[in-house]
């Protein structure tokens, strides 16, 4: 599954997901496909002169414990991959997921009622060790039985991590599918998010697990720098004595 065409509609950045469903066939895991093989010159983002970053995701759907070995063994081609994501079927592989895979991603599934309830301790250290819990937005706007699935266990989650570490993302597989930043943000408040851990859930928690996914690639440490606007009444107390007094004149 690809999601294309994000740069039409505001995003700065695209994953590129391989999903492997261990239920339905013995697979393997390959190594992630190069943006250079599918687009020859990446677009440039709608509104600035930087071209479109795109990532590599692997998504792993596991419904017994024996399907984690492959997570916690030191695959080479796993290590190639920007965001890695794990799918739970149950509540036990929900609780290792969050508590001992090395993982950036833990799916939540919206499309039919979950079989278990969240428990508190599991999602506490899920956020403790910096692992997001990714919502989607794409069944809620293709069928009505759907929506009231993702709204139903989007509200449990939240009741749980008070809003914390979400990710709203689309696995959109048709541009008709996709949604603006902004409207995503709203649908974020029908999920139970707050104005400002909505707008989060499709901005700085995206970019947060794109710099969780470095640090478990390189098993150190990331260091992110943002320079900070001063402002003006900053920017005159450093001025020095002669050049204030000639501003002021």
């Amino acid at each position: 599954t690809y999601y294309v065409f994000t740069f039409l509609v505001g995003y700065s950045a695209v994953a590129l997901n391989h999903v492997i469903d261990f239920k339905e066939k013995k697979q393997e895991i390959i190594k992630p496909v190069s943006p250079s093989e599918l687009f020859p010159s990446l677009p440039i983002v709608q509104g600035t002169s930087k071209r479109i970053k795109v990532l590599t995701r692997l998504t792993l759907v596991v419904s017994d414990p024996s399907h984690c070995n492959l997570l916690r063994s030191t695959s080479a081609n796993i290590r190639l991959y920007d965001i890695i994501a794990v799918f739970p079927k149950t509540e036990k592989l929900f609780h290792i997921a969050c508590t001992t895979l090395d993982v950036d991603l833990v799916c939540i599934n919206v499309t039919e009622k979950l079989p278990f309830y969240f428990r508190r301790p599991p999602v506490n250290m899920a956020i403790d060790r910096g692992i997001y819990f990714e919502l989607l937005y794409t069944p809620a706007i293709k069928d009505s039985t759907m929506r009231r699935y993702t709204i139903s266990n989007a509200i449990s989650l939240m009741q749980i991590c008070k809003g914390k570490n979400i990710v709203i993302s689309s696995a959109a597989e048709r541009p008709l599918e996709l949604r603006g930043p902004y409207d995503v943000a709203n649908l974020g408040l029908l999920f139970g998010l707050s104005e400002s851990e909505a707008k989060a859930a499709v901005s700085t928690n995206c970019r947060a697990t794109m710099l969780h996914g470095e640090t478990r690639k390189s098993a150190c440490g990331v260091v992110y720098t943002v320079k900070k606007p001063r402002k003006v009444e900053e920017e005159e107390t450093t001025l020095p004595a002669c050049k204030k007094a000639k501003t002021e004149a």
